[in-house]
């Protein structure tokens, strides 16, 4: 099926009241634009031209390693002329054109393919709207239907009746062209309305004039939401979470209190991982099966093997990686760290740019120095190695397997397999030295 895209990406998004371009507006830790984007390209879409104006070079450096064609319109006379200053980007393609909206990131695959495949059937509308009925239409334009999905006519609500206003089918904005009659019917658009713009939807009544039918294929409203304040990017944000939960445990994992984790665009989780309360995943995170990830636990750019245990109260890192059966408990950070197989870190443990060997246990309040305030560096502790309880290991070092670090040691130097390494001043024992120091303290 091919297709290519245009995505209308120049509005000022002056409501979200931000220094950021409203398409490059996160919803699952990804921009808007790029769900998009990475829903059309999935599909093998042809070409792709996003048209920016304001703050177009946000835009532009985001997608500087896309394969994207920009296209500018320097001054917004609405949706019409936007999608005209595509034209020179596809001058030499004849098939089918999809306009999409940058602020829309929800479309789906399944509605894209329906919209394309209605375009090219042998009645040959010339274009395809996307509508939806969402619960409260508000005052969006209305879709009209006659026979069938034809539609008969296409009003703004500030121009509809009641008759027209009680249909609860709403233009999306979105639709698919045919590009052989694209150019020509937005040449056609006038500007004769209130806000003097030149509107994209003028296209379906031109197509009727030129004797075609024009067709509505209807969406999930959520497929047509879309994001123009920060209340609304919120309401998206809990609609991509709601369905990342769903999907979760339809898929066999099972969440302890739903509302209360949250998912990256990405997140991996097999089946029997159990998640408890107040988790964060944020971008890059696979969790292997049979894992538990406790309360009140973030993981970034982080990878959890089978059987693994995580938290509470543990946070990893980009880089962080724990084996099959591993487990890091209450207060633990790790970072560009391997933890190996059946390895323990279970409290209150920093591991920085280190490798700890399959069934190493890494003792209480233990920290891997691994920043000079200039560079990083590695630690390497062993299979087996044991590490006494507030130990500090400064890289770059490496613990040989089965060695042991006794408790408080603050080790600068490489420790043999399966020898004791301890490195602290030798304990002293004065007598009576407490009861002199509370006496003369209670004379003072």
């Amino acid at each position: 099926m091919s297709f290519a895209v245009v995505i209308l990406a120049a509005g000022q998004g002056s409501r979200m009241k931000s220094r950021t371009h409203k398409v490059l507006h996160p919803i699952a830790d990804k921009p808007m634009l790029m769900h998009l984007l990475d829903t059309v390209e999935a599909m093998g879409s042809a070409r792709n031209v996003v048209v920016v104006g304001q703050s177009r070079e946000q835009v532009e450096g985001a997608l500087a390693d896309r394969d994207v064609a920009i296209a500018v319109q320097e001054e917004q006379k609405g949706t019409g002329h936007a999608v005209l200053m595509a034209r020179d980007a596809l001058a030499d393609y004849s098939g089918p054109i999809v306009v999409l909206y940058g602020d829309v990131p929800f479309v789906g695959r399944k509605t894209l393919e329906t919209m394309v495949a209605r375009l090219g059937e042998r009645d040959a509308p010339g274009v395809v709207v996307l509508a939806s009925s969402p619960e409260d239409p508000k005052a969006y334009g209305r879709v009209i239907l006659g026979e069938g999905d034809r539609i008969a006519k296409m009003v703004e609500y500030k121009d509809a009746n009641e008759a027209e206003r009680a249909c609860r089918l709403c233009n999306s904005g979105m639709m698919a062209v045919e590009s052989a009659s694209l150019w020509g019917w937005l040449d056609r658009v006038g500007n004769d309305n209130a806000a003097g713009e030149y509107y994209l939807p003028d296209v379906v009544m031109l197509a009727q004039k030129d004797g075609r039918t024009p067709v509505a294929v209807e969406a999930d409203p959520v497929e047509t939401t879309g994001i123009n304040s920060r209340i609304e990017l919120a309401e998206a944000e809990a609609q991509f979470q709601q369905l990342a939960r769903e999907d979760a445990m339809a898929a066999g994992v099972t969440l302890r209190d739903p509302a209360s984790v949250f998912f990256s665009h990405d997140t991996k989780l097999a089946p029997d991982v159990i998640v408890e309360p107040n988790v964060v995943f944020g971008p890059g995170v696979s969790v292997g099966a049979g894992s538990r990830i406790r309360a009140f636990s973030h993981l970034e750019g982080a990878s959890v093997g089978e059987g693994c245990e995580v938290g509470p109260y543990a946070r990893l890192r980009p880089g962080a990686v724990m084996e099959t059966g591993s487990k890091v408990g209450n207060f633990v950070e790790m970072k560009k760290a391997t933890l190996g197989e059946g390895a323990k870190a279970n409290h209150l443990t920093y591991l920085g740019d280190a490798t700890v060997g399959a069934g190493a246990n890494i003792g209480a309040g233990t920290i891997t120095c691994n920043y000079d305030g200039f560079g990083k560096y590695k630690t390497e502790i062993g299979e087996g190695a044991f590490i006494g309880s507030n130990s500090s290991l400064v890289a770059p070092v490496t613990i040989g397997k089965g060695a042991i670090v006794g408790a408080g040691s603050v080790i600068t130097k490489n420790v043999d397999e399966d020898s004791l390494g301890v490195a602290r001043g030798d304990q002293r024992g004065l007598a009576g030295w407490a009861a002199k120091f509370r006496e003369k303290m209670k004379k003072e």
